[in-house]
C-alpha cells in the first residue's frame, strides 16, 4: 500500500499538461491545451487539457479526469502503478509496504503478465553484466556494435543464458506463476517440459510510451540455419506488435520537441542513432508498418521521415507503408542511405553533425523519392512509364487534403512530365472507384434523411436539467469564493402589492446556493447531480480550503469524467485571441455573484412554471368544480414570476 502523504505529494506535484504531453502532442489554446485523441482516430482536436484546474477531457470518447485518470485509461495502468509512474517522473520518493507472494497471486492476469516482463528484464540486464557468459557473450556483442556501457543501460539490453531453462527457474524461484511465464511466450511449455523462449540470445526490451516492457526482441549470436535471426515476443494481453513501436518511449518527447519522427527498420538502428545524438527515432520492429503504430506517432507529431538502407528491394516493399501513411494526412519524406549502408552503420560512422546535415540534405519529399525510384526504371518504357504514374496518383489519391493533393499533381506533372490535366483526370478516376460505394451510400442515407425529417420529433432541451448542471459548475468553480449577493426580500407595499426589495449580504457561493435551494424546498431532479450536489456541499462545508483538483482526485472515476464534462464543455467552444482584435467579451468569473443569482431566479421561474402548469391541469381536471382557491394560487405565482423576470432583465 502507497501512503497517504506520499499520494498527497504526487498530486501536488505531478502537472497534468507535462504528464499527457509526453504522450500527446499539445498545443496551446487560450488558456488551455489542445491535440489529437489518444483513446480515438480523428483529425480534428478534440482532446483539451486545463493546466488551471488540472483536469483534461477528451470529447471524442467522452474520457475524462485527473492526471491519474489518464495513465490509467491511456497506459492501463492501476492506481498504484499510476502513482508510482508519477512519483517516477517527478522524482518522489513514496512509502510502500512490499508486497508478498499472495497479493502477486491476487494481482489481476494483466497486471501479472506486465510483472513478469519487468522481473525478465531486469534478470536479462543482470545477466549481462553480472555473469561471466553474458560479459563474454552479450556484452562483448553490444560493444563491437560500438553501443556505449551508458547506452546498453539506458535501453536495458540484456542476455538470456545459452542454457534450456535457467531464466525460467529463476523465476519460479522467485514467485512467479508459469501461467504468465508461457503467457508473456518468455518460456515455452511442452507437457512436463519448460523451455527458455530466448535462449542464448542478447535481449532488447519492448516498452510501451509509458515505459512498462511489453515483450522482447532477441537476436541470435551463432550461426543456426534453423534458428532465426531475430525473435519476437508472441501476441499477450499486453503485446499487440501492430500497436507498439520500438523506441517511443525513449524518443516521445525529442518526437514533440522536433515536430519530426524518423521512423527506421531494426532495434540496432534506433540505438545507434539514439547514441550519436538523434533520439526522435522509432523502429517498427522489422515487421510491416501498421495504422495502429502511425497513429501513435500521430499523437506526437503530423510528420514523418522514413529512412532506407540502399537495398532496393527492401525499399519497394517499404514503399506500400508510405501510402498508410499519407491516408492518416500525415506529411512524408523519405532518405535513403548510400548503397552498403544502413540507418546503424551510418550513424556509427559519422559525427552527429555530419548525419544532421545529410539527413537534411537527403530528405525528400515522398512524392521526388517515388517518382525518382520508379521513373528511374519505367524512363525508356512508355507502358511502365503510364503505370509508374498511376501509381504515384494512387497514393496521392490517399491524401484527405484536397489542397495538399493539387500541389502534389503538379509536382508529379513537373518531374514525370506529364500534363497536370490528364493526371488530374486520373486522380478523379481512381477517387470515384474508391468512392462508388462511399457515395451510395450516402445516396441512400439523403433518401432515408427526407422521409424521416418531417417525422422526427424535434428534441427538447431539458431546461432543469442544463440548470442543474450549472449550478454543479458553479459549485465547483467558486463554491468556496466569498462574494457580495444582491437578495430579494419580497414586501407588500402601500397599496398591498407584492414587491422585491434588493438587500446585500456577504456570503459563500456553497453557503447562498444551498440556503437558497432549502428556503425554496428545491431538489434535484436528476440522481447523479443530486449525489454530486450533496458530495461537493459537504466537502466544501469540512474543507476552509477547498482545492477542485483535490476533489476531483478524491472521488470515484464515474464521477470524475462527469465533472470534467461539465467543466470543459464551455471550453471546448471557446475562442482564443479576443483581446488581440480588442474584443473583450465577458467572463463568467468577472461577475461570480450575478451569475450565481441569475442561475438560482431562472430556476426558480421554471419551477414557478412548471407549479402553474400542476395547478392549472388540476382545473381542468375538475371543469364542473371551479375552485377559486387555484386559480389565486395561479395568479400568485405569476405575479411573482413576474417579479423575478424583471429581476433577471427578461421580458415575458
Amino acid at each position: 500500500m502507497i501512503s497517504a502523504a506520499s499520494i498527497d505529494l504526487v498530486f501536488e506535484t505531478a502537472r497534468v499538461e507535462e504528464v499527457i504531453g509526453d504522450f500527446v502532442q499539445l498545443k496551446k489554446s487560450g488558456s488551455n491545451f489542445k491535440g489529437l485523441s489518444p483513446f480515438s482516430d480523428e483529425r480534428s482536436p478534440s482532446f483539451m487539457v486545463s493546466p488551471v484546474k488540472q483536469i483534461w477531457k477528451d470529447f471524442s470518447s467522452g474520457k475524462g479526469g485527473n492526471v491519474v485518470a489518464f495513465l490509467m485509461e491511456h497506459e492501463h495502468f492501476t492506481y498504484p502503478e499510476a502513482i508510482k509512474y508519477l512519483a517516477k517522473k517527478y522524482n518522489i520518493e513514496i512509502e510502500e509496504t512490499e508486497q508478498s507472494n499472495e497479493q502477486k497471486e491476487k494481482a489481476s492476469e494483466r497486471e501479472s503478465l506486465y510483472l513478469v516482463s519487468e522481473f525478465a528484464s531486469s534478470y536479462f540486464q543482470k545477466i549481462l553484466h553480472k555473469t561471466d557468459q553474458g560479459k563474454s557473450i552479450g556484452l562483448s556483442y553490444f560493444k563491437e556494435r560500438g553501443f556505449t556501457e551508458d547506452t546498453i543501460k539506458k535501453f536495458d539490453l540484456g542476455y538470456s543464458l545459452d542454457e534450456w531453462q535457467a531464466f525460467t527457474d529463476e523465476a519460479l524461484k522467485q514467485g512467479y506463476n508459469i501461467d504468465f511465464l508461457e503467457k508473456t511466450g518468455l518460456t515455452i511449455v511442452k507437457g512436463e517440459k519448460r523451455f527458455d523462449r530466448f535462449k542464448g540470445r542478447v535481449m532488447f526490451p519492448i516498452k510501451s510510451m509509458s515505459g512498462r516492457v511489453l515483450g522482447f526482441g532477441g537476436r541470435i549470436l551463432i550461426n543456426d540455419k534453423k534458428a532465426a535471426k531475430y525473435l519476437n515476443s508472441p501476441e499477450s494481453d499486453i503485446y499487440h506488435k501492430s500497436n507498439v513501436l520500438y523506441g517511443i518511449y525513449d524518443a516521445k518527447q525529442s518526437i514533440a520537441k522536433e515536430d519530426n519522427c524518423y521512423l527506421v527498420e531494426g532495434y540496432t538502428d534506433v540505438i545507434q542513432f539514439h547514441q550519436t545524438g538523434i533520439r526522435n527515432v522509432v523502429s517498427s520492429s522489422g515487421t510491416a508498418l501498421t495504422s495502429e503504430q502511425i497513429r501513435l506517432i500521430n499523437r506526437l507529431t503530423k510528420n514523418i521521415t522514413v529512412l532506407f538502407d540502399g537495398d532496393a528491394a527492401g525499399m519497394r516493399a517499404s514503399l506500400r507503408g508510405i501510402d498508410l501513411i499519407l491516408e492518416q494526412g500525415m506529411n512524408v519524406k523519405v532518405c535513403t542511405f548510400p548503397e552498403g549502408e544502413d540507418p546503424d552503420s551510418f550513424a556509427k560512422e559519422n559525427t552527429l553533425e555530419e548525419l544532421t546535415l545529410y539527413l537534411e540534405e537527403n530528405a525528400k519529399d515522398f512524392i521526388q523519392f517515388k517518382a525518382s525510384v520508379l521513373f528511374e526504371e519505367s524512363k525508356n518504357d512508355p507502358i511502365k512509364k503510364a503505370e509508374t504514374a498511376r501509381d504515384i496518383v494512387n497514393s496521392i489519391s490517399k491524401i484527405p487534403d484536397q489542397i495538399k493533393k493539387e500541389i502534389y499533381i503538379q509536382e508529379c506533372s513537373r518531374i514525370m512530365d506529364i500534363s497536370e490535366e490528364v493526371l488530374f483526370t486520373t486522380l478523379a478516376q481512381i477517387s470515384n472507384k474508391d468512392n462508388k460505394e462511399t457515395s451510395k451510400q450516402i445516396q441512400n442515407s439523403s433518401k432515408a434523411f427526407e422521409v424521416i425529417k418531417s417525422k422526427a420529433p424535434v428534441k427538447k432541451i431539458d431546461v432543469q436539467y442544463v440548470l442543474e448542471r450549472k449550478i454543479i459548475e458553479i459549485l465547483l468553480l467558486y463554491g468556496n469564493k466569498t462574494e457580495d449577493f444582491e437578495d430579494l426580500v419580497l414586501k407588500e407595499d402601500e397599496a398591498g402589492e407584492l414587491i422585491l426589495e434588493p438587500v446585500i449580504q456577504q456570503a459563500k457561493v456553497f453557503e447562498k446556493v444551498f440556503l437558497d435551494l432549502q428556503e425554496d424546498e428545491m431538489e434535484f431532479t436528476n440522481a447523479h447531480f443530486k449525489i454530486m450536489y450533496y458530495k461537493i456541499i459537504e466537502s466544501l462545508n469540512q474543507n476552509p480550503n477547498f482545492k477542485l483538483n483535490n476533489f476531483v482526485n478524491m472521488v470515484d472515476p464515474d464521477m470524475a469524467n462527469e465533472i470534467t464534462t461539465i467543466l470543459m464543455e464551455d471550453e471546448r467552444y471557446a475562442l482564443s485571441n479576443w483581446e488581440r482584435m480588442e474584443i473583450f467579451p465577458k467572463q463568467k468569473a468577472d461577475n461570480i455573484a450575478q451569475f450565481v443569482s441569475e442561475t438560482i431566479l431562472s430556476l426558480r421561474c421554471f419551477l414557478i412554471d412548471q407549479k402553474v402548469k400542476e395547478v392549472q391541469q388540476e382545473t381542468l381536471a375538475n371543469k364542473n368544480d371551479v375552485n377559486r382557491q387555484a386559480l389565486e394560487e395561479v395568479r400568485d405565482y405569476s405575479d411573482l414570476k413576474m417579479l423575478l423576470s424583471r429581476k433577471l432583465n427578461r421580458v415575458l
